[in-house]
């Protein structure tokens, strides 16, 4: 079991790399909003993961709270978008 977990941590901590990446050096401003919801996800797992391995359910609780935040984020970046925002595409 523990070896799965570290498995599955050390994955997700690469494509946490991955994201950073696309938002650092995305060609534009969706592309780096796509990465940031990536990321926000990628979070949510990772701490789903460690809740799992270390028995605390208050990090579930903390999942949650960071799921939530990606999502609201999103939905703010599109309703800027749909107001006429600046954009890059």
């Amino acid at each position: 079991m523990d070896t799965v977990i570290l498995i599955s941590q050390v994955i997700m901590s690469l494509g946490l790399v991955l994201a950073f990446v696309r938002v650092v050096r995305g060609p534009s401003l969706p592309d780096r909003v796509v990465a940031l919801e990536l990321f926000s996800t990628i979070v949510v797992g990772l701490v789903g993961v460690y809740a799992i391995s270390s028995g605390v359910s208050s990090f579930i609780d903390a999942a949650i709270v960071i799921a939530l935040m990606g999502f609201l984020a999103a939905i703010g970046f599109a309703r800027f978008l749909e107001r006429g925002g600046p954009r890059d595409d």
